[in-house]
């Protein structure tokens, strides 16, 4: 007797088989609403919860850092890395309705078995780095608030994972309800900060044009390469790839180009956002502590001593404070679908969430805990900087194969990237790669 065995799709090694996040993939309707401004706001979402990858706590440490040591002058780092994660989080949503696969499936379904499991470990040490800063950030956040001994608010972060249960049980739209509430509340944060500390704003101007002295000064350009990291991320990639098809937008040609469309707009809006929040932290930490002297302030508990001195009022260390611990919340809601989407999508293994989050969770808490407890604060604050700058190179492995994806024909169909879009794509990606090797470089000869 004859076995039909289907083929998979024109440009694949294999079929797709089960879709990204399940248990929430097309969950949310956007049919029923007509085109326009009511179709946007339906899928305005899933590009903030990427936009939490630009304030995790790690950001927080390579920013305050950064503008303590050098000012104004790494805020071009800022927009540039915006700049490259607004290109890079539109090609994630063009694979994703274009193939119908998140990133992590479509390395599987690309690339030989030892390369994707290659792939795989790169990515799930990138996430582990992204737990071990909201770790950190979250614990020092409950410190600094309620002053819980770092040590035991390392034990506590474990717990966010009965939060995100409880929120994916209601139905994704609140997981984005609880990601834009806390964002709303760490931009007013920042905003009563900023107008505090009475920035120079011809500085912060400056600031945002280019220089050779990031890439001649190995200090600085780690920083920079920090900042990268903690901006374009690249458990973010993976992430975006997935929710976006938790929205139902059909299947014709026409009515995914509309869902590329808002997709895209959701993003560009909610990144650009972003970057006012991520320069934010920078001009803070330039405008209080490099124009005192202090410039070497790194830990974020330091930060939030320093602040109400030099901002003359009580209640900044307060918002400080609060707005870290938002950060830290975001950012495991984050991590967690990230690593979801990251474990199912190469190895087709399914895990309960709370198992999932659990085990991630796990292993950021060892290393995060036995610094806390040798090290304290000044300890934290290098892991936090060092998470980043390991993320940084973890990049290069999630950006090429994005870029390679969706510019690939046979892949991706009617919904192909653009050339001009591609070479772009492709630019970013080997300035990318060329600066990590530029890092490692000058870690090799300074070592």
């Amino acid at each position: 007797m004859d076995v039909f065995v289907r083929k998979p799709p024109a440009g694949w090694r294999q079929d797709r088989g089960e879709a990204s996040l399940t248990d929430v993939h097309r969950s949310v309707d956007v049919q029923g609403s007509k085109p326009g401004w009511r179709r946007a706001v339906a899928f305005v979402g899933p590009g903030y919860l990427v936009a939490v990858g630009y304030m995790d706590p790690g950001n927080w440490a390579t920013s305050i850092a950064g503008g303590s040591k050098f000012g104004y002058t790494l805020l071009v780092v800022a927009l540039m890395s915006n700049i490259m994660a607004v290109v890079l989080q539109a090609l994630c949503a063009r694979l994703a309705i274009g193939s119908g696969r998140d990133l992590a499936q479509a390395c599987r379904d690309s690339f030989p078995k030892p390369v994707a499991l290659t792939l795989w470990a790169m990515a799930e040490i990138a996430i582990i780095a992204t737990d071990i800063a909201e770790v950190i950030g979250t614990a020092i956040g409950l410190n600094l608030i309620f002053g819980i001994p770092l040590e035991i608010g390392v034990l506590i972060t474990a717990l966010d994972v009965f939060l995100i249960l409880y929120l994916q049980r209601l139905g994704f739209r609140w997981v984005e309800a609880l990601i834009i509430t806390l964002l709303g509340v760490i931009a007013i944060c920042f905003t009563i900060q900023i107008a505090l500390a009475d920035p120079d704003w011809g500085a912060v101007i400056r600031g945002f044009a280019p220089t050779t002295q990031i890439v001649t000064n190995p200090e600085m350009l780690y920083l920079a390469l920090g900042i990268l990291g903690a901006t374009v991320m690249p458990h973010n990639l993976y992430l975006h790839s997935g929710i976006v098809q938790t929205r139902a937008y059909g299947e014709s040609l026409p009515e995914k180009r509309q869902a590329l469309k808002y997709a895209t707009i959701d993003s560009t809006v909610a990144l650009t956002f972003a970057l006012l929040i991520n320069a934010a932290i920078l001009i803070l930490a330039a405008a209080t502590f490099n124009k005192t002297g202090q410039t070497d302030v790194a830990e974020l508990g330091e930060a939030h001593k320093l602040i109400g001195p030099l901002l003359g009022l009580a209640i900044a260390p307060t918002l400080f404070g609060i707005a870290l611990l938002c950060c830290g919340i975001n950012s495991t809601v984050t991590a967690t679908l990230a690593g979801q989407i990251v474990m199912e999508g190469f190895l087709k293994i399914k895990l309960a969430p709370w198992l999932r989050r659990l085990i991630t969770r796990a292993i950021a808490i060892v290393p995060a805990a036995a610094v806390t407890i040798w090290y304290g604060d000044s300890g934290t604050a290098r892991l936090l900087i060092l998470t980043q700058v390991v993320l940084s190179l973890q990049l290069s492995f999630a950006v090429f194969p994005l870029v390679m994806f969706t510019a690939d024909k046979a892949k991706m169909g009617a919904l192909v990237a653009p050339r001009w879009l591609a070479i772009f794509a492709w630019l970013i990606a080997i300035v990318i790669a060329a600066l990590n090797i530029k890092l490692l470089f000058d870690f090799v000869i300074g070592g």
